[in-house]
Order: structure tokens, then C-alpha cells, then sequence
């Protein structure tokens, strides 16, 4: 019996070539045409192509060749989150500032969802100056000093949506692919289909600062979800132990620990033999890499070991839980072979009150915090020659209203902003994206997308392109679907993005 994977393929054939599906393709412009020849291109100039996902079960984290030509090899992503204000720190409007005090058009508030505002809010103006630089005379905050030094090698988008207004599904949709619980993280994909360079280390591993807090929806963010358990996120910390108990137990050696670990691992092939469980060995390749891991993640995650000149360019300090040390470690590791570096750094909700604090605070704060060590990372990343194929991304989960949130139809004590799924700006450098673009536009109140709207999935499928994958050939069978971090919707990938 034929294949129920080719079968979908030959299908796929067939509607491609009516009329309905060829219109629909059309819509897509020439863009869409360079990639399919560019990556037919890859396709004949690597030879013949076998989808990767027919992985060894016993070696889950070797290193696979992308289907097509990478311009990536690795990904550092940068969270932030609680999503940062775009308008006060990358989508100048000047209209929106003249503006300012003025009420809300009911065309703004009329049919529409918020997570706080009610009744007629204030139109809120950037809170802080902008001035332009790099070649292209890129209008940027003033919150962000280094990054602006920094602005010729950015891909800035500025037309980003979803269709989430809470944190926690707009989270999971960024970092999954959904806004439901139980979905492959990128992360899981990426390693999933590319493996690790380095086999002492995990291929994906999860760095988390503002005293511990990961993001609303938790660890699923880094989850592997229906693919094996072996490509989900490991957290390791940047100070003290790097990964809680990986160390051997007081007066075990490392021989004795090798001992037990060659019993339990036979214990496990047995299970395996008997019940044919491939989780028992994603088990055994867990352990053996906790084993090596011990030797190699100290070393990774030690930034004693760099310079005092490298410790004072990201504001570092060793010992201490930090953005900074963050950044640093996540160079190290990208140095050293891991595929998917995550970092986290909570604080961005800048509501109106107490605990938030607001843009002309708790913004102030955040952007304090992130701007000198994200530079740094890019300058090491280019001094090093990683930034070639290292795509960092850097973004939260959705942006920020136009209007001053007032809860209860009273203003805050704190200059808030409620959420805004409706358009916000991320940015990409490195790794085979255009250095030194802006691309898509909102209106003159930064309230809606006017030039090229960029969703999620859009973004998840540029990504993965970059990396060396068609986004709808990278699948795992699961409960009678193919599954794909893309999903079932249209998703495109982004032709002007690319360098």
C-alpha cells in the first residue's frame, strides 16, 4: 500500500494544478516564485532530498542535513516577555504624538476586544524621543542607545499580528505554533529536524532571567509536545549549578555514577525490547547526555572564564541570575554547537499599575536591563563571525495600544498600555535575513498594519526556511495527522526578508 504521506503529496499535485488553487497561488506575486526556484535550486544543487523525519530512535539528537541550503545553523531567540510597547521604542508616529490627550475615535473601540480598557481611553503619544540613525536613517528610542548602533545589521518588522490578546495562548502561539497547551515548541522542531552539533549538550536549551519568571504560559513554551521528549527545552541556569542535580550526590564518584547508569540503561534496552516504548529510548539518550553533560555544561555556562573587557561590553556580572549573563552564555553555547538557544526576560506588560508600572517605568527598567547586553551579543556574534549563521530574534507576543489604558474608565497613576494583537515589531539579525530593512507599515496611530502583514505562522515559516526547510515538509505523525508547526492555516514565507 502506497505511502499515506504520498498519497497527501499526490493530492497536494492535483489541487495545485486547478484553476482555484493556481489563482489562489498567483495571489502570492512573485515572491512566492523566487522561493519555489530558489529552493528547487538547493534541492538539485544538494542532490537528491529524503524528508528528514525518519530519525534513529537511538541516536535522536544526530546531526541531519536540511533538506535545502541553510542560511542558519543555529537560532538565539530573545523573549520579552509580557510584550514591549512598539510605539515607544521602534514605531515612531509623529501624528499619534500631536494627538496625544485627545479621546479615542469610537472607530477605534467600536467591535473591539481589550484586555483592560473601558470606556473612551485617552490617545497616548511615544512617551520618550526618537531620533533616526544607521544608513537608512531608521527612527528608534532613545530607551535603546546601544541597540541603536546596532541598527544597520536589524530586519525590523513592524507589521507583525496575531489573533491573541492574553499572554499565556499568544505566548504558545509564538513559541508554538498554537495558543493550546500540548504543541512542539520551534525549539523541539528545530532540533527535531537538525539535531546537535554538539552531543554533550542538549540541541535546545532555555535561559531564564527576572528572578525566575518564565512567561505566563510556563514551561510549555519550551515543551516538545508530541515529539519525543528528547527535543524539549533544558533549563539551565546562569549562576551556581547549571542544571539542578546534574551534579554527582555527596561521596559518588563519577566511575560509581557510570556504574549505575550502564545498569539502568540495559534495564531500559530490556523495556525497550519487550514493549517497543520510543520514549524508553529518548530515556536512555537523556541520561547519557545528563552523564556527559556534567563536564560540559559547567564549562558552557562558566563566564569567569571570559575577560574582564568581554564581562563589562554585556554589563555581566559572574554569580548573579541576569539578561546579561544570559546573553553571554547564550554566545558560549552558540560557540559550542547548541542548535536553539531560548532567552527569557519578563517585566514587558506595561499596564498602569503598581506591579507593572507602566511605559514610564517599568519600560524605562526593562529597556535598562536588555539594550546594552543585546547589543553586545550582536557585536561578539559579528566579531566571531556567528552572526553569518546565527539568526537572533528578538520580540514579544503581541504590542501595545495606542490609547492610555484606563481601567474602569480612570487613568492609572502609571502610564499604561493595554494589549494590542492588532499590529507590533519584532526583529531579526543575522542568519540569512536582509540587515538594515524595515519592512510593513501601520497607519499614522500605530493602531492597524496598512503594508504588509506578517502573522505568526508566517514568521515560524521564514524562520524555518532559513534553517533549510519547507515548513510543510517538516511533520510528525501524530494521533492520524501530520503535524506541523505551521498547522493546517495558509503560511507563507516572506521573500523581502531575505538577504
Amino acid at each position: 500500500m502506497k505511502d499515506p504521506r504520498l498519497l497527501l503529496t499526490d493530492l497536494s499535485r492535483i489541487q495545485a494544478q486547478t484553476r482555484r488553487h493556481f489563482l489562489g497561488w498567483g495571489t502570492g506575486g512573485l515572491g512566492a516564485f523566487f522561493l519555489n526556484a530558489a529552493m528547487t535550486e538547493d534541492a538539485r544543487a544538494d542532490g537528491p532530498q529524503t524528508l528528514n523525519f525518519a530519525r534513529d530512535p537511538a541516536t535522536p539528537l544526530s546531526v541531519l542535513p536540511p533538506p535545502f541550503r541553510a542560511r542558519a545553523k543555529r537560532v538565539i531567540y530573545l523573549h520579552m516577555g509580557g510584550a514591549p510597547s512598539q510605539l515607544d521604542l521602534f514605531d515612531y508616529k509623529p501624528v499619534l504624538a500631536r494627538f496625544h490627550g485627545h479621546d479615542c475615535p469610537q472607530s477605534f473601540l467600536k467591535g473591539k476586544r481589550f484586555a483592560f480598557i473601558s470606556g473612551i481611553p485617552k490617545l497616548l503619544g511615544p512617551q520618550f524621543p526618537f531620533r533616526q540613525a544607521g544608513r537608512n536613517g531608521t527612527w528608534i528610542s532613545d530607551r535603546m542607545p546601544h541597540l541603536e548602533r546596532r541598527l544597520d545589521e536589524l530586519c525590523l518588522v513592524k507589521s507583525m499580528k496575531t489573533d491573541q490578546f492574553n499572554h499565556a495562548p499568544a505566548q504558545l502561539l509564538v513559541h508554538t505554533g498554537d495558543p493550546r497547551t500540548g504543541h512542539a515548541s520551534l525549539g523541539s522542531w528545530v532540533t527535531y529536524g537538525l539535531g546537535s552539533e554538539n552531543q554533550n549538550l542538549p540541541g535546545f536549551i532555555v535561559l531564564v532571567s527576572s528572578g525566575g519568571i518564565t512567561a505566563n504560559a510556563g514551561k510549555p513554551l519550551w515543551g516538545s509536545g508530541f515529539l519525543p521528549s528528547v527535543y524539549q527545552g533544558v533549563q539551565c541556569r546562569s549562576a551556581g549549578e547549571p542544571v539542578l542535580y546534574l551534579d554527582n550526590p555527596k561521596d559518588v564518584s563519577r566511575a560509581q555514577r557510570r556504574q549505575v547508569l550502564d545498569a539502568v540503561d540495559e534495564i531500559n534496552r530490556q523495556t525497550h525490547v519487550q514493549f517497543g516504548n520510543p520514549e524508553t529510548v529518548a530515556r536512555i539518550a537523556q541520561y547519557e547526555m545528563a552523564f556527559r553533560m556534567q563536564l560540559e555544561a559547567s564549562d558552557a555556562m562558566d563566564i569567569r572564564r571570559e575577560s574582564p573587557a568581554v564581562l563589562e561590553r554585556y554589563g555581566a556580572e559572574p554569580g548573579k541570575t541576569s539578561y546579561a549573563n544570559n546573553c553571554l552564555v547564550a554566545r558560549r553555547l552558540a560557540e559550542r554547537g547548541v542548535r536553539f538557544i531560548q532567552l527569557y526576560h519578563w517585566g514587558w506588560d506595561s499596564h498602569g499599575t503598581p506591579t507593572d508600572e507602566g511605559v514610564n517605568v517599568g519600560l524605562v527598567n526593562r529597556c535598562r536591563e536588555t539594550d546594552q547586553p543585546t547589543a553586545a551579543l550582536l557585536a561578539d556574534l559579528k566579531a566571531r563571525g556567528l552572526l553569518e549563521d546565527t539568526l537572533v530574534v528578538w520580540g514579544g507576543e503581541f504590542g501595545r495600544t495606542p490609547m492610555w489604558e484606563n481601567r474602569g474608565g480612570q487613568e492609572m497613576a502609571f502610564i499604561g498600555r493595554d494589549h494590542h494583537p492588532s499590529a507590533f515589531t519584532i526583529w531579526m539579525a543575522g542568519g540569512g535575513v536582509k540587515a538594515g530593512l524595515v519592512h510593513g507599515q501601520t497607519d499614522d496611530m500605530g493602531y492597524e498594519i496598512v503594508q504588509d502583514p506578517v502573522e505568526v505562522r508566517d514568521l515560524h515559516a521564514t524562520m524555518l526556511y532559513l534553517l533549510g526547510f519547507d515548513h510543510q515538509a517538516l511533520k510528525y505523525p501524530y494521533q492520524g495527522l501530520d503535524q506541523k508547526l505551521t498547522g493546517v492555516k495558509p503560511a507563507r514565507i516572506i521573500p523581502q526578508l531575505l538577504a
